[in-house]
């Protein structure tokens, strides 16, 4: 199923809180509060520096992503990217499409390489993805994420050189 992707607009703010609330709620992928209200998320994925994109697929949104750089200063060649596709979009290529399109704009945008900083292990579908893409395990967080389900399981620090084409 084709999607495009673009420069997420503030009239995109209500499809994009769907997302994010259907993603986070579970508590089972991200380390955001499951309980984080809507204005707070929003500023989380809008804030100053953060460029956010939506994947649209048959007019409407079913993903959403954001690139930022991991750190400030000297660490700002290395870029951090956050994923969220909405429940009914799964298993379309959602996912992989935004991955894509992220990668492709970190190189556009000058960044050398790419590291997500918190992968929880158990989010099988993610880290089988960013494996496929290239990215490796560069480290491991033994029991750094609660989840509601398994208890204390670990978290990945994920890793990406850029200049590879």
């Amino acid at each position: 199923m084709a999607c495009s992707i673009r420069i997420a607009r503030k009239e995109d703010q209500a499809a994009i809180w769907d997302i994010f609330h259907a993603i986070v709620a579970p508590g089972d992928t991200y380390a955001f509060d499951p309980e984080i209200t809507r204005d707070v998320a929003l500023a989380y994925w809008f804030a100053p520096g953060n460029r956010t994109y939506v994947a649209e697929q048959d007019n409407s949104i079913s993903g959403t992503y954001i690139l930022r750089a991991n750190q400030s200063g000297p660490g700002s060649h290395v870029a951090n990217a956050a994923f969220m596709v909405a429940p009914s979009a799964r298993r379309t290529g959602i996912g992989r499409a935004m991955a894509e399109h992220c990668l492709a704009e970190a190189r556009r945008l000058g960044f050398r390489a790419m590291q997500f900083n918190y992968v929880v292990s158990t989010n099988e579908a993610a880290v089988r993805l960013w494996k496929q893409l290239g990215f490796g395990i560069v480290g491991t967080l033994p029991a750094a994420f609660r989840h509601p389900r398994l208890g204390f399981v670990d978290v990945y620090v994920m890793f990406k050189e850029l200049d590879d084409g």
